[in-house]
């Protein structure tokens, strides 16, 4: 099959629409398929099978902003849409932004068969224009998406049964609706025997993995470390990057050992993850956390966020991996308590590499994959069955 991928947002894989959207592409093109990628990468132009949107200035302080999130945002250009979806045999947008709108649109007038990801929780939105906390923002992201976007394709997916139950909420969903997750690569992410460096040798290693953003809340981590009993032990990791790495390091100037900052290759974190004593997760918001997942299958044992928007907090099989958001005593309390309990953690952690099974990156793509084809064959068999009604009715009038 011929199949276009549309990506408002593209760039280096280094937050979860980008890593699904590669995680797609790259799954697709290995099962067989004509992979057609439709972003507004200036540096693939000229690559087979890449079609490049224009990019969008919104002015220089909002394009600052933009920037430095590591996002370019692009202009659903019809004449470039039309190149990469007229004879496709399936269209799937990450995204309902302008190129998405735009494709989306384009496939419901054309009756071209087009799938959707529902990988932007309108908190992520929020996050970028400082009203995270604010439910009107929220609500009218919700609505631009659902009428602009979500009303035009025929099926959706979730990576969470969480956010498929928000887009509930808000009335978003006219098409099928399937919950896949992203998935884990399994094969890179296990447990495995690591030693510790040496200056780490004698430390408690709190490992928390994600962009450096708001919405993520790695504040309440090192403002735990005040109220924690083995603070002097413990060496905090915060695996990523992002625009709050200089915010991040201030906060932890007071730190006995300072925090360690780094972005890690897939290889790189795994190695770190099986060396790390204790997962945390604080985020406020979010739809699926894969980083947190890739620390699960590693057999790290997590304490994660109670956000109510949050899908991660699902992840937690016991009372001693959940914290109550977004307090930092609650926090401290439970890493101090996986701290003093070594054997119960060594349990638990066996649990949690098996839990995390689950979410095998080749099941969830062949899902995927079976989204999408499926969706197509589905919609192509009701156009045929609708002709053939047409030229029925047309002969029995005549």
């Amino acid at each position: 099959m011929v199949i276009t991928v549309i990506c408002d947002v593209l760039g280096e894989a280094n937050n979860g629409t980008s890593l699904a959207a590669y995680n797609l592409i790259n799954s697709l093109k290995e099962k067989g398929h004509t992979v057609r990628v439709v972003c507004p990468d200036k540096d693939k132009e000229g690559l087979p099978g890449y079609y490049i949107l224009p990019t969008i200035s919104f002015g220089r302080i909002i394009d600052k902003i933009i920037e430095k999130n590591n996002v370019v945002l692009c202009k659903g250009d019809l004449k470039v849409i039309d190149a990469a979806c007229h004879d496709a045999d399936a269209v799937h947008c990450l995204l309902g932004f302008s190129a998405g709108k735009v494709a989306a649109k384009y496939c419901y007038e054309r009756n071209i068969p087009v799938t959707a990801g529902f990988h932007c929780q309108s908190q992520n939105f929020a996050a970028h224009v400082g009203a995270l906390h604010n439910p009107i923002v929220n609500r009218l992201v919700y609505r631009y998406l659902s009428n602009g976007f979500y009303k035009y394709v025929d099926a959706t997916h979730f990576p969470t049964q969480f956010i498929k139950d928000e887009a509930d909420r808000f009335n978003m969903l006219t098409g099928k609706a399937y919950v896949i997750s992203n998935g884990v690569k399994t094969s890179i992410f296990h447990p495995h025997k690591v030693e510790k460096p040496s200056e780490w040798k004698d430390k408690f290693i709190i490992t928390m993995s994600g962009r450096y953003s708001k919405e993520k809340y790695q504040k309440t981590l090192i403002k735990a470390m005040k109220y924690s009993k083995h603070e002097k032990d413990i060496q905090l990791v915060f695996a990523g990057k992002g625009p709050l790495l200089n915010n991040l390091k201030r906060r932890a100037r007071k730190l006995t050992n300072a925090p360690h900052f780094e972005s890690y290759t897939h290889e790189g974190l795994s190695d770190l993850l099986c060396m790390t004593d204790l997962y945390c997760h604080t985020s406020y918001a979010e739809i699926e956390a894969i980083s947190a997942l890739e620390a699960l299958a590693c057999g790290c044992v997590p304490v994660i966020s109670d956000s109510k928007e949050s899908a991660t907090s699902k992840f937690s099989l016991c009372e001693q991996s959940t914290y109550h958001f977004p307090s930092p005593k609650s926090l401290a309390a439970r890493i101090d308590y996986w701290f003093e309990h070594p054997e119960e953690k060594a349990i638990w952690s066996k649990k949690y590499a098996e839990f995390a099974k689950q979410f095998n990156y080749d099941d969830c793509m062949a899902r995927m994959e079976r989204m999408i084809v499926e969706n197509a064959k589905a919609k192509r068999r009701a156009e045929f069955e609708s002709n053939v009604e047409e030229a029925q009715a047309k002969h029995r009038q005549a």
